[in-house]
């Protein structure tokens, strides 16, 4: 799912769309009642998140959030987000902290995100760094 979206749809290079971390990250999976996979997203925290979050261990990093084009709208991004910030609480962080490509800042505000920072390139993207305490 996130090569179709990530490296397919945006044109994300393969070999930075997965990374070291993918192996230690909380992922979560979002499954329409047919069993078909909708939507993905992970969670960082600890020593891999790190780098995303100021190095403070109380943040955890929510990323590659990513739905099927045919999901979009339906409220698998928003149940992704949620479920991401229930694993977040469930290992003791205070805020969640995510880098969002500038069209999702919207999306992410709702759920009550607040941008902070200048805007970034990530793989030729531009991205704004969000937090929201939980």
């Amino acid at each position: 799912m996130r090569k179709d979206v990530f490296v397919a749809e945006q044109g994300v290079p393969e070999d930075i769309e997965y990374d070291a971390h993918d192996a230690g990250a909380v992922h979560v999976l979002a499954v329409g009642a047919d069993g078909v996979p909708l939507g993905t997203g992970r969670l960082l925290y600890g020593a891999a998140a790190a780098g995303r979050t100021g190095g403070d261990p109380s943040v955890g990093s929510l990323g590659r959030l990513a739905v099927t084009r045919a999901a979009r709208g339906l409220g698998v991004g928003a149940a992704l987000v949620r479920a991401i910030e229930e694993a977040a609480r469930a290992r003791g962080l205070a805020a969640v902290d995510l880098h969002a490509q500038t069209h999702a800042l919207g999306f992410y505000e709702k759920l009550g995100y607040t941008a902070y920072g200048p805007e970034f390139p990530d793989a030729g993207i531009p991205h704004r760094a969000m937090r929201r305490a939980l």
